[in-house]
């Protein structure tokens, strides 16, 4: 049946919603990937029915959460845990983001899946961040550290927001990242998060000359290369990534966390490729799974064929404010069939419009993302109706 989707010109438009599936989500295999190493980042899901509010303590429906990891799992793909996709410093609290670490980790070790969790800073509160000291900062870290570490997953060091607010220059970084390099048990992860995804980390790595920054940040990397196993770089900027990937020590890896660009980046070129560490494989993860196993034998056109189609999605998820693109994803696995409702820890669930919402609707139903597409379009259908709209 015709639905009618509102546009962001305040017109409705008919849209027809598609029957049947892409054939390649209904098939599932576990199998490592031979070619890249991937990795979803998760979001989590909320408890409906908890008495909260948006600034309240996250609360968090266990059972959907980690049935949705191993969603991913099982299609190959690794999980990024308690990341930005999973709301760290948008609604959900570093007491539950250390209790995500622990149940998931505990869950990677039982289904035999691969799981990377962020450090960060967040247990240190707004006011705190501002007043923090570098000893403060190291300590926060140090605190996150040894949770991920504890838990058995590989740790990904995480941009800091208390550290962008008291480091004085390009030195404070390299001592504080030394330090926690030097004392981490394993190789990590390092996360180069850009301001278009949290405003806060404007001059990340002692400058806002991205150049500079760059400098930077390859400076600690040359001075622990055995203890990098690689870095994840969010600045939707391709061609900057790729002139950074080039410029990475041996046996450093490069993982895109470019939303915009993914599909050149990880098919890569001559003198190299990328990795993944993405928040748009979340909605993605059955068609990423399938474009990388193809990516496997050689096929970087048919890898292409498959992903190419999916960036005008992901651009319209994660457009300006980037920060928001959180609730799309959480729309996306309310209308997949993956939770019973569309809300978020923090009441994020409002931060996009209707229109907004609509369009990815539309997008993701034309790719075949949806398992069953009947219930997505009867979901999509409800939500119309609630904001008054007769679809």
């Amino acid at each position: 049946m015709t639905l009618h989707l509102p546009g962001a010109d305040g017109t409705l438009r008919a849209y027809e919603p598609r029957t049947e599936p892409l054939p390649t989500l209904r098939a599932t295999s576990g199998s490592a990937f031979s070619s890249r190493t991937v990795f979803s980042a998760a979001h989590v899901v909320a408890d409906p029915y908890a008495d909260t509010t948006p600034d309240g303590p996250a609360a968090v429906d266990w059972d959907a959460t980690l049935a949705f990891r191993r969603h991913l799992w099982s299609h190959g793909l690794g999980v990024a845990e308690a990341m930005d996709t999973a709301q760290r410093g948008m609604g959900l609290d570093w007491p539950t983001a250390a209790e995500l670490i622990r149940r998931s980790a505990a869950e990677a070790r039982a289904t035999g899946g691969r799981i990377a969790c962020g450090v960060g800073t967040d247990q240190l509160t707004a006011t705190a961040a501002t007043t923090a000291t570098l000893a403060d900062v190291r300590s926060a870290y140090e605190e996150q550290l040894a949770v991920v570490e504890e838990s058995g997953a590989q740790a990904i060091l995480m941009a800091s927001r208390a550290l962008a607010a008291t480091a004085q220059g390009p030195d404070d970084y390299l001592e504080v990242y030394g330090h926690l390099l030097r004392q981490a048990a394993e190789p990590v992860i390092l996360h180069w998060l850009g301001p278009m995804f949290d405003p806060a980390l404007e001059g990340y790595w002692g400058s806002s000359d991205l150049d500079a920054a760059t400098d930077t940040f390859l400076e600690v990397i040359a001075a622990h290369p055995d203890k990098v196993d690689g870095i994840k770089v969010s600045l939707l900027d391709a061609q900057r990534e790729i002139d950074l990937r080039r410029r990475l020590p041996r046996g450093v890896r490069c993982y895109t966390g470019d939303d915009f660009n993914y599909p050149e980046l990880i098919a890569g070129d001559e003198q190299g490729f990328s990795h993944a560490l993405l928040g748009i494989f979340d909605p993605l993860g059955p068609l990423a799974a399938e474009a990388v196993r193809v990516l496997d034998t050689g096929d970087t056109d048919g890898f292409r064929a498959l992903l190419d189609p999916t960036v005008e999605l992901s651009r319209h998820l994660f457009r300006a404010p980037t920060r928001y693109y959180k609730t799309g994803v959480v729309f996306l696995a309310w209308l997949a069939g993956h939770q019973s409702h569309f809300t978020m820890v923090g009441g994020l669930q409002s931060a996009r419009s209707l229109p907004h919402l609509a369009r990815a609707y539309e997008l993701a139903d034309g790719l075949g993302l949806f398992p069953d597409p009947k219930p997505a379009e009867e979901r999509m259908r409800n939500l119309l109706a609630l904001y008054g709209v007769n679809a």
